[in-house]
This record gives structure tokens, C-alpha cells and sequence, in this order.
């Protein structure tokens, strides 16, 4: 049996910022980069080594975004092998985020445009599978067929 290979050889660790507003909107950026290129995601990245998650979350928020944020906990972890010849195996923490204000900065190496998205409005929205799960879980009002337009990423 042949064992798969992958491109890095160990587990990529990630954090994602769910960002819900006072109005709750959640904060979308559409990728202008690998991985999840053009589709719709919450902002967030790798965790750097010895970098505290936390702090890796805020950091992340603040460089694609210009957000801070105050952390409201964790929701759950989605586990992504990336298909064809990437082959990464990714672990992504999602944290619900409060924004402390809502004037986004976006840095257009990494983000193609941003929208704070009212929640009966995210079905309009393609987005990775993960992000998908997720808001399903923060929003039950959400049906599969309203997140429809996700992408098995």
C-alpha cells in the first residue's frame, strides 16, 4: 500500500475570525490568492511557530482586514485536505470575533473586495466547505440549499 504524499510534512495550523457585527453582519473577503482564490472566506491565516493563537487571529484580522477585534470564543474546528498537487493537510480553528469598529482596510495583496453580509444574504456568496460548516453552525436559520454556491475546497 502506498502511503499519500503531501506537500509539507506536517499538519498546517490555521485560525479564522467569524466576525459578526452589532447588526449581525458577518465580515466575507473574497481571496485574491491560493489557497480558496476568488471565493468568499472570513479573514484568518497560518499560525506562525511559537505564535500564540490568539494572537495569531488578531494578527491575521489586522494585516488582510485593518480590524481589531475582541474575541469571543472558539466555535469549532474543521479539519481540509486541499485536492490534485497541493495535497496540504490543514486543522482550522474558527473564533466567533466582535469587530471594536466596522471601517474595514483591506490589503489588496490578499483580499480581492470585503462585505459585511447580512446573515439571510451569505447563501448569495461561494465559499470552501469549511466556511460553510461554520456559518451553518452560527446561523441554524441557514438551510444546506441556502449555502449551496460552497465549494468542496
Amino acid at each position: 500500500m502506498t502511503k499519500k504524499r503531501y506537500k509539507k510534512e506536517h499538519i498546517v495550523t490555521s485560525v479564522v475570525a467569524v466576525i459578526v457585527d452589532d447588526d449581525g453582519r458577518v465580515l466575507l473577503t473574497r481571496r485574491s490568492i491560493p489557497p480558496f482564490l476568488d471565493l468568499w472566506v472570513m479573514p484568518g491565516g497560518k499560525i506562525d511557530l511559537g505564535e500564540p493563537i490568539l494572537e495569531a487571529l488578531k494578527r491575521e484580522v489586522h494585516e488582510e482586514v485593518g480590524l481589531e477585534i475582541e474575541i469571543e470564543g472558539l466555535i469549532d474546528v474543521f479539519e481540509h485536505l486541499t485536492p490534485g498537487e497541493e495535497n496540504c493537510h490543514f486543522l482550522i480553528l474558527y473564533y466567533r470575533c466582535r469587530p471594536l469598529y466596522c471601517d474595514v482596510v483591506k490589503n489588496t495583496h490578499e483580499v480581492a473586495e470585503a462585505d459585511w453580509v447580512p446573515s439571510r444574504e451569505l447563501g448569495g456568496y461561494a465559499m470552501p466547505a469549511g466556511a460553510r460548516y461554520i456559518l451553518g453552525k452560527l446561523f441554524p436559520e441557514l438551510s444546506l440549499h441556502d449555502l449551496a454556491d460552497s465549494v468542496d475546497a
